[in-house]
C-alpha cells in the first residue's frame, strides 16, 4: 500500500513508518520543520515540509490522491497550557484536521485511516463515575475527535483510533515527554511519594506496530484501547529511580486528599500564570490514583502487537531527559503549538 502520514518524522509517525516500510508499503510524510538534526529515519521514507493546516484543499488532495491509506499522528498533548479556554487549542490541533483529512481522504478515494489518540478516551467509556469528559478539557477534545473520526467509517472507508497510553523509548535530538518527571524525581530523592494505581505503557516500537497493524487490519470504525505492560506507579518510578542512578530507592504511596493538595497547588500556579491545562489536576487525582490499566488482549493482540523491552526503554527515556537537564543535549526539538 501507498501511505501518506502527517507527522511521519516525529517519535511515534517515524516508528510507525519504518514498520510500514519494513513490510513493504510505501510512506511519504509530511512533516514540518525543523527536524531533529541527530536523528535517523527509514531509508525509503520519502517525506517533505509542509504544514497541514494552513495548505489549501488542492495541495492536500495532492497527496491524499496518490494514497491507499492515511495516518494521522500529529496534534498536541495534555502537557500545553494556555490562554482560556484551552479546550479551543486542542480543537484547533487535534479535531479540526482529522474531520478536513478523512473527509478529504473519502473524497480522494483513500481505503484506510489510522488516528493517533489518547488512552484517556478509553478511560472516559469505562470510568464514567469520574466524568473525565466534563472535567478536563483535553480528554474531551479526545473523545470529540474519535466520534469525529468514526463518523466517516463505512464499508469504503477503514478508521482506526489507537488509544495510546504512556510510551517510552526515544528520538535523538527530540525532547521527551518525561522531562518534567525525571525533575520532580529528583527533588523528592530524599523521601518520594506518589499515589496509589498506575498505568498501562508501550514502548516506541510497539506503537510502529500498532500503526501497521491498524493500516493493514482494521476494517469498518473500530477504537483500539493500547496497552501492554500493566505496571503500579510504585514500581514505574522505581524504574525510573534507578535509570536516575537512586537504585532501589523506595516510593513512599500517599493517600489520594494529599496527592489531590500537590494538585490544586500546581492548578493555583497555573491560574497565577493566567493559564488553564488540558487537565484539572485535582479533579485528575482520582483517576491518577487509579489502576490505568488495559489488557493487551483489547487492542495489541488485535494489531499484531508484540513484547518489547519496556524497562529498556524507560532507561532510554530517562537518561536522554538527563542529558538534557544538565545540558548534555542542547539541541532540542519539542512540541509546539503554534
Amino acid at each position: 500500500m501507498k501511505v501518506f502520514m502527517i507527522g511521519g518524522t516525529g517519535l511515534l509517525g517515524s516508528q510507525g513508518a519504518r514498520e510500514l516500510i519494513e513490510r513493504g508499503h510505501e510512506v511519504l510524510s509530511l512533516a514540518r520543520p525543523p527536524l531533529p538534526k541527530k536523528a535517523t529515519f527509514p531509508e525509503k521514507m520519502k517525506f517533505e515540509f509542509g504544514n497541514y493546516m494552513t495548505m489549501s484543499d488542492e495541495e492536500l488532495c495532492k497527496y491524499l490522491s496518490n494514497a491507499d491509506a492515511v495516518v494521522f499522528a500529529s496534534g498536541i498533548d495534555e502537557r500545553v497550557e494556555g490562554a482560556k479556554p484551552i479546550y479551543d487549542l486542542f480543537v484547533k490541533h487535534n479535531n479540526v484536521p482529522v474531520e478536513r483529512i478523512l473527509r478529504m481522504a473519502k473524497k480522494c478515494g483513500v481505503k484506510h485511516s489510522v488516528i493517533l489518540g489518547s488512552y484517556f478516551s478509553y478511560f472516559a467509556k469505562t470510568m464514567p463515575q469520574l466524568e473525565l469528559e466534563k472535567n478536563h478539557p483535553y480528554i474531551r477534545s479526545r473523545v470529540e475527535q474519535e466520534k469525529i473520526a468514526l463518523s466517516f467509517a463505512d464499508e469504503n472507508f477503514d478508521v482506526a483510533v489507537l488509544e495510546l497510553p504512556y510510551i517510552f523509548g526515544t528520538q535523538p535530538g527530540r525532547k521527551p515527554v518525561w522531562v518534567f518527571m525525571v525533575e520532580m524525581l529528583e527533588k523528592m530523592k530524599k523521601m518520594p511519594m506518589w499515589p496509589k494505581g498506575g498505568t498501562t505503557m508501550v514502548t516506541v516500537k510497539q506503537v510502529g506496530q500498532a500503526i501497521a497493524g491498524a493500516v493493514e487490519r482494521n476494517k469498518g470504525g473500530n477504537c483500539y484501547p493500547i496497552g501492554y505492560y500493566n505496571m503500579s506507579w510504585k514500581e514505574m518510578l522505581g524504574c525510573f529511580y534507578n535509570s536516575i542512578g537512586y537504585e532501589n530507592k523506595k516510593v513512599h504511596t500517599i493517600p489520594t486528599w494529599m496527592f489531590k493538595i500537590a494538585c490544586v497547588s500546581m492548578k493555583n500556579k497555573q491560574t497565577k500564570k493566567g493559564v488553564e491545562g488540558g487537565l484539572d489536576l485535582p479533579k485528575f487525582a482520582k483517576l491518577q490514583a487509579s489502576e490505568q490499566f488495559i489488557d493487551k488482549s483489547l487492542g495489541c493482540e488485535k494489531l499484531g502487537v508484540g513484547p518489547d523491552d519496556i524497562k529498556s526503554a524507560i532507561d532510554d527515556s530517562v537518561k536522554l531527559c538527563l542529558d538534557i537537564i544538565n545540558k548534555k543535549e542542547t539541541d532540542i526539538i519539542e512540541m509546539s503549538a503554534k
